[in-house]
Protein backbone atom coordinates (compact mmCIF):
# COMPACT_ATOMS: atom_id res chain seq x y z
CA UNK A 1 0.00 0.00 0.00
CA UNK A 2 1.06 3.68 -0.75
CA UNK A 3 1.33 5.93 2.16
CA UNK A 4 -0.56 9.31 1.07
CA UNK A 5 1.59 11.69 3.13
CA UNK A 6 2.35 14.44 0.97
CA UNK A 7 -1.00 14.63 -1.52
CA UNK A 8 -2.14 17.63 -3.51
CA UNK A 9 -5.11 18.20 -1.24
CA UNK A 10 -6.47 20.97 -4.02
CA UNK A 11 -6.42 17.80 -6.49
CA UNK A 12 -8.40 16.01 -4.29
CA UNK A 13 -10.52 18.39 -3.37
CA UNK A 14 -11.12 19.49 -7.28
CA UNK A 15 -11.80 16.00 -8.18
CA UNK A 16 -13.89 14.49 -5.44
CA UNK A 17 -17.12 16.00 -3.39
CA UNK A 18 -18.46 15.27 0.15
CA UNK A 19 -21.42 13.51 0.59
CA UNK A 20 -23.91 13.02 3.38
CA UNK A 21 -26.70 10.22 3.17
CA UNK A 22 -28.79 10.39 6.36
CA UNK A 23 -31.86 7.77 5.99
CA UNK A 24 -34.43 7.64 9.10
CA UNK A 25 -37.42 4.87 9.27
CA UNK A 26 -39.67 4.47 12.18
CA UNK A 27 -38.76 1.53 13.66
CA UNK A 28 -42.61 0.71 15.37
CA UNK A 29 -40.63 -0.87 18.36
CA UNK A 30 -42.06 0.44 22.56
CA UNK A 31 -40.93 -0.46 25.51
CA UNK A 32 -43.49 -2.44 28.10
CA UNK A 33 -42.74 -1.42 31.34
CA UNK A 34 -45.52 -3.62 32.22
CA UNK A 35 -44.54 -6.86 30.64
CA UNK A 36 -40.88 -6.26 31.78
CA UNK A 37 -41.90 -6.08 34.89
CA UNK A 38 -44.22 -9.43 34.66
CA UNK A 39 -40.95 -11.02 33.38
CA UNK A 40 -38.90 -10.13 36.22
CA UNK A 41 -41.18 -11.05 38.83
CA UNK A 42 -41.84 -14.27 37.30
CA UNK A 43 -37.97 -15.31 37.44
CA UNK A 44 -38.17 -13.96 40.68
CA UNK A 45 -35.23 -11.41 40.04
CA UNK A 46 -34.41 -8.69 42.77
CA UNK A 47 -33.43 -6.03 40.44
CA UNK A 48 -34.96 -4.93 37.00
CA UNK A 49 -32.76 -7.24 34.97
CA UNK A 50 -33.79 -6.37 31.09
CA UNK A 51 -36.75 -4.57 29.30
CA UNK A 52 -39.07 -6.11 26.91
CA UNK A 53 -39.58 -4.06 23.32
CA UNK A 54 -42.32 -4.89 20.93
CA UNK A 55 -42.69 -4.81 17.62
CA UNK A 56 -46.23 -2.66 17.30
CA UNK A 57 -46.56 -4.16 13.84
CA UNK A 58 -44.85 -7.88 14.23
CA UNK A 59 -45.66 -10.34 11.48
CA UNK A 60 -46.46 -7.53 8.91
CA UNK A 61 -44.14 -7.64 6.26
CA UNK A 62 -45.04 -3.88 4.64
CA UNK A 63 -42.80 -1.67 7.56
CA UNK A 64 -39.92 -4.16 6.71
CA UNK A 65 -39.71 -3.13 3.32
CA UNK A 66 -39.18 -0.01 3.65
CA UNK A 67 -36.41 -0.53 6.65
CA UNK A 68 -34.70 -2.83 4.41
CA UNK A 69 -34.47 -0.87 1.70
CA UNK A 70 -33.19 1.66 3.75
CA UNK A 71 -30.68 -0.55 4.94
CA UNK A 72 -29.65 -1.77 1.65
CA UNK A 73 -29.44 1.84 0.01
CA UNK A 74 -27.03 2.66 3.01
CA UNK A 75 -24.78 -0.50 1.61
CA UNK A 76 -24.89 0.93 -1.49
CA UNK A 77 -23.71 4.44 -0.29
CA UNK A 78 -20.73 2.33 1.78
CA UNK A 79 -19.66 0.79 -1.40
CA UNK A 80 -19.58 3.44 -3.83
CA UNK A 81 -17.39 6.24 -1.59
CA UNK A 82 -14.86 6.16 1.15
CA UNK A 83 -15.00 7.05 4.38
CA UNK A 84 -14.09 10.77 5.13
CA UNK A 85 -15.29 12.76 8.93
CA UNK A 86 -16.47 11.50 11.65
CA UNK A 87 -19.48 12.40 11.48
CA UNK A 88 -20.80 10.57 8.17
CA UNK A 89 -19.49 12.41 5.23
CA UNK A 90 -18.00 9.96 2.90
CA UNK A 91 -16.28 11.12 -0.11
CA UNK A 92 -17.20 10.52 -4.01
CA UNK A 93 -15.33 11.28 -6.73
CA UNK A 94 -16.59 13.52 -9.39
CA UNK A 95 -15.57 10.36 -12.03
CA UNK A 96 -18.22 8.35 -9.80
CA UNK A 97 -20.74 11.36 -9.31
CA UNK A 98 -21.46 11.57 -12.38
CA UNK A 99 -19.70 9.24 -15.20
CA UNK A 100 -20.28 6.25 -12.56
CA UNK A 101 -24.09 6.97 -12.27
CA UNK A 102 -24.07 7.58 -8.29
CA UNK A 103 -25.87 10.46 -8.79
CA UNK A 104 -27.94 9.37 -10.56
CA UNK A 105 -28.64 5.94 -8.53
CA UNK A 106 -29.16 7.85 -5.60
CA UNK A 107 -31.83 9.75 -7.02
CA UNK A 108 -33.70 6.94 -7.73
CA UNK A 109 -33.13 5.18 -4.24
CA UNK A 110 -34.66 8.65 -2.88
CA UNK A 111 -37.99 8.15 -5.49
CA UNK A 112 -38.38 4.63 -4.42
CA UNK A 113 -37.91 4.70 -0.95
CA UNK A 114 -40.53 7.76 -0.79
CA UNK A 115 -43.04 5.40 -2.93
CA UNK A 116 -42.75 2.27 -0.16
CA UNK A 117 -43.09 4.76 3.20
CA UNK A 118 -46.03 6.47 1.08
CA UNK A 119 -47.57 2.89 0.38
CA UNK A 120 -46.97 1.89 3.74
CA UNK A 121 -48.70 5.39 5.31
CA UNK A 122 -51.92 4.32 3.15
CA UNK A 123 -52.50 1.05 4.85
CA UNK A 124 -51.30 2.36 8.36
CA UNK A 125 -54.69 2.35 9.64
CA UNK A 126 -55.21 -0.77 8.72
CA UNK A 127 -52.17 -2.42 9.98
CA UNK A 128 -53.20 -1.02 13.31
CA UNK A 129 -56.77 -2.77 12.90
CA UNK A 130 -54.34 -6.30 12.35
CA UNK A 131 -51.75 -6.07 15.36
CA UNK A 132 -54.89 -6.02 17.38
CA UNK A 133 -55.54 -9.87 16.35
CA UNK A 134 -51.60 -10.82 15.92
CA UNK A 135 -50.66 -8.73 19.41
CA UNK A 136 -53.56 -10.26 21.39
CA UNK A 137 -52.97 -9.05 25.10
CA UNK A 138 -49.64 -6.67 23.98
CA UNK A 139 -52.08 -4.95 21.69
CA UNK A 140 -52.49 -0.96 23.02
CA UNK A 141 -54.22 1.23 20.75
CA UNK A 142 -52.53 4.58 22.76
CA UNK A 143 -49.07 3.31 21.80
CA UNK A 144 -49.61 4.01 17.75
CA UNK A 145 -49.15 7.47 17.04
CA UNK A 146 -51.35 9.09 14.02
CA UNK A 147 -50.43 8.86 10.01
CA UNK A 148 -49.29 12.80 10.46
CA UNK A 149 -46.88 12.27 12.99
CA UNK A 150 -45.36 8.92 11.07
CA UNK A 151 -44.95 10.59 8.03
CA UNK A 152 -42.53 12.42 9.53
CA UNK A 153 -40.04 9.49 10.26
CA UNK A 154 -39.60 9.15 7.20
CA UNK A 155 -36.65 10.87 5.65
CA UNK A 156 -34.34 10.39 2.61
CA UNK A 157 -31.69 13.60 2.46
CA UNK A 158 -28.60 13.75 1.23
CA UNK A 159 -26.10 16.95 1.04
CA UNK A 160 -23.47 17.22 -1.73
CA UNK A 161 -20.28 19.57 -0.72
CA UNK A 162 -16.90 20.36 -1.95
CA UNK A 163 -14.19 19.15 0.07
CA UNK A 164 -12.45 21.84 1.92
CA UNK A 165 -9.04 22.59 1.65
CA UNK A 166 -6.91 24.70 3.98
CA UNK A 167 -6.62 27.55 1.00
CA UNK A 168 -10.73 27.95 1.72
CA UNK A 169 -10.26 28.97 5.61
CA UNK A 170 -11.04 32.92 5.62
CA UNK A 171 -10.38 34.21 9.32
CA UNK A 172 -8.91 37.18 11.24
CA UNK A 173 -6.65 35.70 13.08
CA UNK A 174 -2.65 36.53 13.57
CA UNK A 175 -0.61 35.22 10.81
CA UNK A 176 1.41 32.88 13.19
CA UNK A 177 -1.85 31.86 14.95
CA UNK A 178 -3.79 31.42 11.36
CA UNK A 179 -0.45 29.29 10.30
CA UNK A 180 -0.75 27.05 12.73
CA UNK A 181 -4.36 26.84 12.06
CA UNK A 182 -3.83 25.57 8.64
CA UNK A 183 -1.39 23.18 9.67
CA UNK A 184 -3.11 21.19 11.80
CA UNK A 185 -6.13 21.26 8.92
CA UNK A 186 -3.41 19.55 6.59
CA UNK A 187 -2.47 17.40 9.08
CA UNK A 188 -6.11 16.09 9.83
CA UNK A 189 -6.45 16.02 6.01
CA UNK A 190 -3.54 13.82 5.05
CA UNK A 191 -4.72 11.80 7.85
CA UNK A 192 -8.11 11.06 6.97
CA UNK A 193 -7.15 10.84 3.44
CA UNK A 194 -4.73 8.04 4.63
CA UNK A 195 -7.47 6.76 6.22
CA UNK A 196 -9.59 6.97 3.40
CA UNK A 197 -7.56 5.23 1.23
CA UNK A 198 -6.60 2.32 3.92
CA UNK A 199 -10.64 1.23 3.66
CA UNK A 200 -10.08 1.18 0.04
CA UNK A 201 -6.77 -1.51 0.27
CA UNK A 202 -8.91 -3.57 2.97
CA UNK A 203 -11.68 -3.89 0.52
CA UNK A 204 -9.32 -5.29 -1.77
CA UNK A 205 -7.37 -7.51 0.44
CA UNK A 206 -10.87 -8.91 2.19
CA UNK A 207 -12.36 -9.75 -1.72
CA UNK A 208 -9.22 -11.70 -2.20
CA UNK A 209 -8.30 -13.53 1.00
CA UNK A 210 -12.06 -14.62 0.71
CA UNK A 211 -11.94 -15.96 -2.68
CA UNK A 212 -8.37 -17.72 -1.97
CA UNK A 213 -10.19 -19.17 1.12
CA UNK A 214 -12.83 -20.20 -1.00
CA UNK A 215 -10.95 -21.76 -3.94
CA UNK A 216 -8.41 -23.48 -1.27
CA UNK A 217 -9.24 -27.48 -1.20
CA UNK A 218 -10.29 -28.84 2.16
CA UNK A 219 -7.63 -31.16 3.56
CA UNK A 220 -8.91 -34.37 2.16
CA UNK A 221 -9.19 -33.16 -1.05
CA UNK A 222 -12.74 -32.09 -1.15
CA UNK A 223 -14.11 -29.11 -2.74
CA UNK A 224 -15.29 -26.10 -0.85
CA UNK A 225 -18.71 -24.43 -1.61
CA UNK A 226 -19.24 -20.94 -2.78
CA UNK A 227 -21.42 -19.31 -5.09
CA UNK A 228 -21.67 -16.71 -7.57
CA UNK A 229 -21.14 -13.93 -5.63
CA UNK A 230 -17.80 -14.77 -5.48
CA UNK A 231 -16.94 -13.91 -8.94
CA UNK A 232 -19.74 -11.02 -9.39
CA UNK A 233 -18.29 -9.22 -5.86
CA UNK A 234 -14.82 -9.49 -7.40
CA UNK A 235 -15.85 -7.90 -10.60
CA UNK A 236 -18.08 -5.06 -8.81
CA UNK A 237 -14.75 -3.84 -6.56
CA UNK A 238 -12.61 -3.77 -9.84
CA UNK A 239 -15.47 -1.69 -11.19
CA UNK A 240 -15.53 0.51 -8.15
CA UNK A 241 -11.91 0.84 -7.67
CA UNK A 242 -11.77 2.62 -10.85
CA UNK A 243 -13.90 5.65 -9.25
CA UNK A 244 -12.84 4.97 -5.43
CA UNK A 245 -9.36 5.74 -6.32
CA UNK A 246 -8.99 9.57 -5.53
CA UNK A 247 -5.14 9.33 -4.69
CA UNK A 248 -4.74 7.43 -8.34
CA UNK A 249 -2.07 5.36 -6.40
CA UNK A 250 -0.56 3.36 -8.44
CA UNK A 251 0.17 0.42 -7.09
CA UNK A 252 -3.77 0.36 -6.31
CA UNK A 253 -4.29 0.69 -9.88
CA UNK A 254 -1.86 -2.08 -10.60
CA UNK A 255 -3.83 -4.32 -8.25
CA UNK A 256 -6.54 -3.79 -9.51
CA UNK A 257 -5.74 -4.48 -13.37
CA UNK A 258 -4.34 -7.43 -11.47
CA UNK A 259 -7.75 -8.62 -10.24
CA UNK A 260 -9.32 -8.01 -13.48
CA UNK A 261 -6.98 -10.26 -15.46
CA UNK A 262 -7.43 -12.88 -13.03
CA UNK A 263 -10.61 -13.00 -13.43
CA UNK A 264 -10.82 -12.80 -17.41
CA UNK A 265 -12.50 -15.18 -19.52
CA UNK A 266 -13.91 -17.24 -15.88
CA UNK A 267 -17.36 -18.11 -15.04
CA UNK A 268 -18.70 -19.58 -11.41
CA UNK A 269 -19.65 -23.12 -13.48
CA UNK A 270 -16.08 -23.14 -14.49
CA UNK A 271 -14.81 -22.28 -11.13
CA UNK A 272 -16.72 -25.10 -9.56
CA UNK A 273 -16.69 -27.38 -12.18
CA UNK A 274 -12.62 -27.62 -12.70
CA UNK A 275 -9.72 -28.32 -10.73
CA UNK A 276 -7.33 -26.70 -12.74
CA UNK A 277 -9.39 -23.05 -13.56
CA UNK A 278 -9.64 -23.14 -9.64
CA UNK A 279 -6.44 -23.73 -8.72
CA UNK A 280 -5.36 -21.17 -11.30
CA UNK A 281 -7.26 -18.65 -10.30
CA UNK A 282 -6.18 -18.89 -7.07
CA UNK A 283 -2.76 -18.56 -8.20
CA UNK A 284 -3.50 -15.16 -9.47
CA UNK A 285 -5.17 -14.46 -6.40
CA UNK A 286 -2.10 -15.17 -4.02
CA UNK A 287 0.15 -13.56 -6.55
CA UNK A 288 -1.64 -10.58 -6.23
CA UNK A 289 -1.92 -10.79 -2.20
CA UNK A 290 1.94 -11.72 -2.14
CA UNK A 291 2.77 -8.81 -3.77
CA UNK A 292 1.45 -5.65 -1.63
CA UNK A 293 2.75 -4.89 1.58
CA UNK A 294 -1.13 -4.66 3.06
Amino acid sequence: MTTVNQIDSVGIATSSMLVELNISCWTARKLDKKVSEEIDTAKNTNVKAGNYHKHLLAGNPHLDAVVKYAANVRLWNTKQTIPWSDAGGRIVTMENLFNGGYKSQLDNHKMEFERLATNFINIYPTLISASAFQLGDLFDRNEYPEAEEIVKKFKFNYTLSPLATSGDFRIDIGEQARNEIIQHYEEQFQERLNSAMRDVWDRLHTCLTHMSERLTSEEDGTRKKFHGTLLTNARELVDLLNRLNVTQDPQLEQARRDLSAALLNTDIDALKDSDYVRENVKQKVDAIINKFNW
